[in-house]
């Protein structure tokens, strides 16, 4: 049996942010170049995790002093000689998100990917942690244990298994046989046994789909924080990032559960059935696919389609969701520009970098990836007079690929056409390989039309019709850009009339027409305008005073919402019943 490697992590001071950490690995390598990940599975962009690591030593297995230099970026090498070598170091984690790592005095939160120097001699060894925990403080992972030991038969099991640490009493509840834990920081759930007995409905509706959970438990680690929101799926557990206030509310409540939703899924959606360019992971750079959009924007798909077959969204309010998602694809210029394929091959230089021009030269592979496969579901149920539907490719790819053997490039396609028995390389070349507008006719197979209306404010999200209102509604004036903080200008549009006149992102705003303006009311007075107006907009640039002439267009009419179709036919109804398990009295009115 090959030697273990062991990991003994503590934190004598909280405070101070530092892991303490020691790796000891068994003999036999003359030279031992010891690595840390780039990036972790899971978040596709280069983080460069070692820029944390500092103090870093090597003894030998007398505790002697041994040669040690730092290679590159990532790699520290060590002449072993032959025998055992423990790596000596701490790790600087004061970056509260899901895909890095945080220690302070409530608590420590790593991924594995941060924290664990790992030589490729040994990767498919099993791998040990021991956490040394102050007082008080309990450790929690979804790996096995041995009291404060947690085993991981390889590196990338171990990688895939983010450690919590601290006073936490967790919640637990059971899902299709399987127990599940709930480890919250940050604050109390206003209601704890609403919020296990939503997962647990949610875990079973998914576990129904694919006939049981493929792990032996599992866990949610969930931070509550002043702002943000985020998930990362791992193999038997997911850490959540969300706004404590959110709970608070019906909407938020309902976006935690889409959140959890979306993660759970990934416990067969790309942590089992995964790219096969991501087998085996390589830590070192980065590891491309075009396949992301099926993996994050199918997903994105279920999450909410899981908390509507759970019973925990009504019908009409998926609809409205469905509407909102929409209506964040039409207002994104970038979605003429980028194909949803390059979308994903590109994700690591595009989608967790963005910038100010980023709307108008990039789309999003959750966004428009979630658009596709809803297009998908319904085109796969047209072909197939409601027998099959995207349920029935999942299926198929887990059968297949659910090992991890990893699917290939044309895998997904091949499923869909393997379950319908039809040609879709029409649908795909349009939706995933094209910058061409999308075809949502087929939402009338089950009763559905897309319409447009203009924007009521910048805080309008879409899926709801246009409020009533009496007489004549007149067209707005409309500049084209997007604002952030009190006024600074954060995205021009391309072709908008405010690109047209030379205003840029980070321009400052100072006045509209020789009045004081900022950007809580400069799109609104605009608004009251009327298309081909001329209006003079002031800003600083870089400190200069400058002035432009803007002739302002007309807004476009671009929340989308849905409606039903004129003279719906019972065969509409019916096929609207079997992907939603709703009828059309109790939606759209």
């Amino acid at each position: 049996m090959k030697e273990a490697v062991h990991y003994r992590v503590s934190m004598s001071r909280p405070h101070s942010h530092l892991f303490e950490v020691e790796a000891r690995f068994p003999p036999g390598q003359d030279v031992l170049d010891a690595v840390l990940p780039v990036w972790t599975p899971g978040s596709y962009l280069v983080r460069e995790y070692a820029r944390h690591l500092q103090d870093v030593t090597a003894v030998g297995p007398r505790g002697e002093a041994l040669p040690l230099h730092r290679v590159d970026k990532r790699t520290f090498r060590v002449k072993a000689g032959g025998q055992a070598v423990t790596v000596r170091y701490r790790v600087y984690a004061n970056e509260l998100t899901v895909r890095t790592s945080h220690l302070d005095g409530s608590h420590g939160y790593f991924n594995g990917a941060t924290l664990f120097l790992y030589t490729e001699a040994t990767r498919h060894h099993e791998h040990r942690v021991t956490v040394v925990a102050p007082e008080g403080w309990r450790t929690f992972c979804a790996l096995e244990g041995e009291g404060e030991t947690f085993i991981a038969p390889d590196y990338d099991e171990l990688v895939d298994s983010p450690f919590e640490i601290g006073p936490h009493t967790p919640l637990s509840f059971t899902a299709a046989g399987v127990p599940h834990e709930v480890v919250i920081w940050g604050d109390t759930v206003p209601d704890a046994e609403r919020l296990t007995a939503d997962l647990q409905r949610i875990c079973e509706a998914q576990a129904r789909l694919f006939n049981g959970l493929p792990m032996r438990r599992y866990l949610f680690l969930v931070y509550l924080t002043d702002k943000g929101r985020g998930g990362l799926e791992h193999k038997n557990s997911t850490a959540l990032l969300f706004p404590r206030a959110g709970l608070q509310t019906l909407r938020g409540w309902e976006d935690f559960l889409t959140l959890a939703a979306h993660e759970y899924f990934h416990l067969w959606n790309i942590k089992r059935i995964k790219p096969r360019a991501f087998v085996p992971f390589d830590y070192s750079q980065e590891n491309y696919t075009t396949l992301l959009w099926a993996f994050e924007g199918m997903t994105s798909y279920y999450d909410n389609l899981f908390v509507r077959r759970a019973g925990l969204m009504s019908a009409q309010r998926y609809l409205t969701r469905l509407g909102e998602t929409f209506t964040q694809l039409h207002g994104t210029p970038g979605r003429r520009s980028q194909t949803l394929a390059d979308a994903s091959l590109l994700s690591w230089i595009k989608h967790y970098r963005p910038d100010e021009n980023s709307p108008n030269s990039a789309i999003s592979y959750y966004l428009k990836g979630e658009v596709v496969c809803v297009l998908l579901d319904l085109e796969i149920r047209r072909a197939t007079d409601n027998l099959k539907g995207l349920d029935d490719v999942l299926r198929l790819l887990w059968r297949r690929y659910g090992d991890g053997s990893g699917m290939p490039e044309e895998g997904m396609e091949a499923a869909v056409q393997e379950v319908t028995g039809r040609d879709f390389t029409p649908f795909f070349d349009l939706a995933v390989r094209s910058t061409r507008e999308l075809d949502y006719s087929v939402l009338a197979h089950v009763g559905l039309q897309v319409e447009y209306r203009v924007r009521e404010s910048a805080n309008d999200k879409g899926g709801t019709p246009p409020p009533r209102k009496n007489g004549e509604v007149k067209p707005r004036g409309w500049l084209g850009l997007t604002t952030k903080g009190s006024a600074t200008l954060a995205t021009v549009l391309e072709d908008s009339p405010a690109m047209e006149a030379g205003l840029t992102p980070e321009d400052e705003l100072v006045a509209l027409d020789g009045y004081k303006v900022d950007a809580a009311n400069l799109l609104s007075r605009c608004e009251d305008k009327r298309p081909g107006d001329t209006v003079r907009l002031t800003v600083f640039r870089r400190d200069k005073l400058m002035e432009f002439s803007v002739v302002l267009g007309q807004k476009p009419a671009d929340a989308i919402y849905l409606t039903r179709v004129d003279k719906l036919s019972d065969a509409q109804k019916a096929a609207f019943q079997s992907w939603l398990g709703a009828t059309w009295d109790e939606t759209l009115g």
